[in-house]
């Protein structure tokens, strides 16, 4: 199946190169390209497409108020993907909870980038590593993090370890491996997660663990693996 890619960024040479590095790619194909944010939506509206590569600093309306208008219509099938030069906790706090599928800066490989275009396609959802690493040391320095909500202790042991190894973007198949138990038992434990927190699907998950300070904590008894590792080519399934 080949996966439609939709481009918005103001900068027409940045959006020439990376059209150019998805055609190379024979499972991705640009469909458009906008060159602001309320041409994205409209272009999102009119070509449907599975994931929509937005940049967040863009004229007329910006990358993250134009995610949000597309993310919030209840018939929305097209994932989003935020690319930024800026790395603001407030970029990457209203990111997540506009259920956006990526929040990664213009810096990265091409490479990662394509990886991170399938990875949204199946429903998954990736932060940059380094604004992982940089939230996760101002944790580390004092700064306290969100309280823990009520629900989370709705979840059983386990499932909260499954909600942990979603939000690094481990695929079901890596979870089962991890943890040692069956794909259907983690299709389970994932429903339940969903179901017990109220969360529309793997990407809000990915949202929640986020925004409550989850990330970067460990399962009962295991160390998670880098952050880095499922943008690299095994993300999400």
């Amino acid at each position: 199946m080949t996966l439609r890619v939709l481009i918005a960024d103001d900068h027409a040479m940045f959006r020439s190169g990376l059209r150019a590095v998805l055609d190379t790619q024979p499972d991705l194909a640009c469909v458009g390209e906008a060159p602001d944010g309320q041409i994205a939506l409209s272009e999102v509206l009119r070509l449907r497409p599975d994931v929509a590569i937005m940049d967040i600093r863009m004229p007329r309306l910006d990358g993250l108020r134009a995610t949000e208008t597309i993310l919030a219509d209840p018939a929305n099938t097209t994932r989003v993907i935020l690319l930024t030069t800026y790395d603001e906790d407030t970029y990457v706090h209203r990111a997540l909870r506009a259920g956006a599928s990526g929040f990664l800066l213009k810096s990265l490989p091409p490479e990662e980038l394509i990886a991170a275009v399938r990875v949204a396609a199946r429903g998954g959802a990736l932060i940059d590593p380094s604004v992982t690493r940089r939230l996760s040391a101002r944790l580390a320095d004092g700064i306290a993090p969100p309280p823990t909500p009520a629900d989370l202790d709705l979840l059983t042991a386990r499932e909260r370890e499954v909600l942990l190894l979603l939000a690094k973007a481990y695929s079901n198949a890596e979870i089962a491996e991890r943890l040692g138990i069956g794909d259907e038992t983690v299709k389970t434990h994932v429903s339940r997660v969903l179901t017990k927190l109220d969360l529309r699907d793997r990407v809000h998950a990915v949202s929640y663990a986020h925004l409550h300070g989850l990330v970067g904590q460990a399962g009962p008894g295991r160390t998670p693996r880098p952050v880095q590792r499922p943008i690299t080519g095994r993300g999400t399934a």
